[in-house]
């Protein structure tokens, strides 16, 4: 309108016509940020097949209840989270898990809602109702994700409040002072004004932020690493210091019982079903393993009451009428072994090995000895590249010192911290952020505080607990550990294009509003240069949708 009424009718009509196809271009590249997200959407059925008896009838997703039996033919999408009863198959875990090979499946097996299934039919039992399913916490958190704005967004969104003023104030002063003091004419002064009020917007600025996080966001996410927000994203970029648990994170967690030794009267037998019973309700990994050697052992289990966990140390209640402990030699009160015993108790150590003590009526009657733990294949490894990435590493654990440091001398770490309860790892976490952002890797309950008081709370999906999945901030849905320094690198190469991109919306904003001053830019030249430096940004932020390749910062 403003160029209408000074005459420039060609230019009004250029300057719409320019505008028109910048949204339009926007809103493609915007929606490219957003397709790997919403593909997660649609991994969800609509119907299952749920068995009656021999009756097979369809329903909907949302009417699936824990304790239904599904049936899932080949070629089909599951539909809930469950564990096989019947069939064998193999199960495209891809969507979930990042998994590229298809794991096959058989009865006991755990599947996922949301995953395709093989060749076979499957017969399974769901454990969870469709809105507590692994997928629709991943769509949960996704959504979240979006959402959020990262503190660099938030930064320029107050930027933009002030700056637009400035602007406003700005092309209010440029149409009335010129032609008193520079001589324009009118005409010129109201043009120059316009095309002032157009290259100085700063629509360049404040879109140099949002689709870099969205395309980290998305990339991440079709790498089966799950950020609950920008701000994660980038605080991972900055990291100094990684900090993992031991068992279940750098460990395969999933142990074994590989001695037994029993004291006075009580026989192997007896020691088992005492330890197990106490064990029954517990989702410790080595809990795990003695419920493990009772099955195999066909040893019944004993009535328990008044159970009690002791984060960290063990479990206490009482079995078949008797007051009982399990758990580490702090756990026992007034412990107290012969020389031969105590030798044989370091002997088990030093191999990595760590004893369990089970108590009676205050009365210790042996030891499941030994639960042994071992490292993940790709633990090395990972370590290796964090460190080539100028990262420090360290592991927290529980477990006894000399357990504590075979595994980290096995897995590379720089510093081990062996013996910690659950708050003792806080106040660690604390001291080591002193020196620059540290993440926390865990996947149990002991490890949530930890989680909560690091700068990024990374949480192993597939065997991590409700508790620290809601308190981590990102999430590796495979639990493939060697996906942190991917995490670290998309963070780190955000930041370098968020930067890249201020810096370039800047330099144009200032280099048209110069050009302006001494004449050099008319109006469809200064929208074409302040809707493509738009453009540009924007188009920038989408090179975080390709895949990464690490670099060390180590020469």
């Amino acid at each position: 309108m403003g160029a209408v009424s000074i005459g420039y009718w060609k230019d009004g009509a250029i300057l719409i016509f320019i505008f028109s196809l910048s949204g339009a271009l926007e809103g493609y590249t915007m929606e490219r940020t957003n397709n790997a997200i919403e593909s997660i959407m649609k991994l969800r059925p609509e119907e299952a097949i749920v068995l009656d008896g021999n009756v097979e009838k369809r329903v909907r997703v949302e009417e699936l209840k824990q304790g239904d039996i599904l049936i899932v033919k080949p070629g089909e999408r599951i539909a809930a989270d469950g564990i096989v009863n019947e069939g064998y198959s193999a199960v495209n875990q891809a969507s979930i898990t990042g998994e590229s090979i298809p794991t096959d499946k058989s009865p006991g097996d755990e599947v996922f809602a949301g995953t395709m299934n093989g060749q076979g039919t499957l017969v399974f039992k769901v454990t969870k109702p469709a809105e507590a399913t692994l997928l629709a916490k991943i769509i949960n958190l996704v959504q979240e994700a979006q959402s959020e704005r990262p503190p660099s967004q938030l930064f320029v969104e107050r930027f933009e409040r002030t700056y637009a003023k400035i602007v406003v104030a700005g092309a209010v002063l440029m149409a009335t002072v010129p032609p008193f003091i520079l001589g324009w004419t009118w005409s010129e002064t109201i043009y120059r004004a316009m095309i002032f009020l157009v290259v100085a917007s700063p629509c360049a600025l404040v879109s140099s932020v949002m689709p870099a996080v969205l395309s980290g966001i998305a990339n991440g996410a079709r790498n089966g690493i799950l950020f609950k927000g920008g701000a994660y994203l980038e605080a991972i970029g900055n990291l100094r210091v990684v900090a993992f648990d031991k068992t279940g994170t750098l460990t395969e967690g999933v142990p074994k019982v590989t001695d037994i030794a029993t004291y006075g009267n009580y026989s192997e037998n007896e020691l088992i079903s005492i330890a197990a019973s106490l064990e029954t309700w517990s989702e410790h990994p080595i809990a795990k393993a003695i419920l493990g050697v009772a099955k195999e052992k066909s040893i019944g289990l004993l009535p328990t009451t008044k159970l009690e966990a002791i984060p960290g140390l063990g479990i206490h209640g009482s079995v078949d009428g008797r007051e009982c402990r399990i758990g580490k030699m702090d756990l026992i009160e007034g412990l107290t072994l012969f020389e031969q015993e105590k030798k044989t108790v370091r002997q088990l150590e030093d191999q990595g090995k760590t004893v369990i003590f089970v108590n009676v009526e205050n009365d210790v009657i042996g030891f499941l000895a030994a639960v042994q733990d071992t490292l993940r294949p790709e633990a090395q490894e990972t370590v290796k590249t964090l460190k080539q990435m100028g990262i420090k590493v360290v592991m927290l654990t529980g477990d006894n010192a000399s357990t504590a440091q075979i595994i980290g001398k096995q897995a590379g770490v720089d510093q081990v911290y062996a013996e910690l309860l659950p708050e003792q790892k806080v106040e660690i976490i604390k001291n080591i952020g002193e020196h620059g952002k540290v993440a926390m890797i865990g996947d149990g309950v002991n490890d949530a505080p930890a989680l909560a008081a690091s700068s990024v709370g990374i949480a192993m999906g597939a065997a991590g607990t409700d508790i620290a999945l809601e308190t981590a901030n990102v999430v590796l849905m495979a639990d493939d550990i060697s996906k942190v320094p991917y995490a670290i690198s998309l963070g780190q190469r955000s930041i370098r294009v968020i930067k890249q991109n201020v810096t370039f919306a800047i330099a144009v904003i200032l280099t048209l509003v110069v050009s302006n001053f001494i004449g050099y830019v008319n109006l469809p030249l200064g929208v074409i240069g302040h809707e493509g430096s738009t453009i540009v940004v924007i188009i920038s932020g989408l090179r975080l949708l390709r895949q990464l390749r690490i670099q060390s910062s180590i020469p």
